[in-house]
């Protein structure tokens, strides 16, 4: 074979295949959300005191509240990150748990924010749901599936961390940390289209 189809050699893009790959997901990702938002918009436009309506029984302080939780959930990501890049297990452990309990911290308000739907009769196949909280329950949903999948890897390096040696790929982290900051920066766009942008 010619050794000019030899691709063994180091990648020019000098980036880790893991991090190219997460970049590669996150972009197919983004076309997903795209889909839902200018589905989100044409719909709003030709049905608007729908929407407007719908809007208007949600709970903005809530979803406000949720919107600081992500914020900290990033932030405390981040530091998890940093401090691992310099084998400090102990703080890596922290910020790691807090990260994971600002994504339970999400779940539950959005609990309590769908109980408050079903009471109301507005979840599907209930008398008073309408075609924005078709809109309101897929995106909301869709997001909430994303903030789980994230968890489950946390959990895992969290308790990876309490072996011996402690979890040694830093790299990893980062990687997932990626993802992470997709998550709370989805939600920064899904939150004003859905509570807010409704005069």
């Amino acid at each position: 074979m010619s050794s000019a189809l030899n691709l063994s050699h180091e990648p020019v893009t000098k980036i880790a295949s893991g991090k190219l790959s997460m970049w590669a997901f996150l972009a197919s990702e983004l076309m997903f959300f795209s889909g839902f938002f200018g589905t989100f918009i044409v719909l709003r436009n030709s049905n608007y005191e729908v929407f407007k309506a719908g809007s208007e029984q949600l709970s903005w302080v809530l979803a406000l509240v949720n919107t600081f939780i992500l914020i900290g959930s990033s932030l405390t990501m981040a530091m998890a990150i940093y401090h691992l890049e310099r084998h400090n297990t102990k703080q890596f452990r922290v910020f790691m748990g807090l990260s994971i309990l600002g994504g339970f911290g999400f779940l539950i308000v959005k609990f309590f924010e769908y109980s408050a739907k079903w009471h109301h009769h507005l979840f599907p196949g209930q008398e008073e749901h309408t075609i924005f909280f078709s809109f309101y329950f897929l995106m909301t949903g869709f997001h909430a599936m994303h903030v789980i999948g994230g968890m489950i890897p946390m959990a895992y390096m969290l308790f990876r961390s309490y072996g011996k040696g402690g979890y040694p790929y830093p790299g990893k982290v980062e990687t997932l940390g990626l993802y992470w900051h997709f998550v709370d920066l989805m939600w920064i766009f899904i939150f004003p289209a859905l509570y807010l942008i409704f005069p």
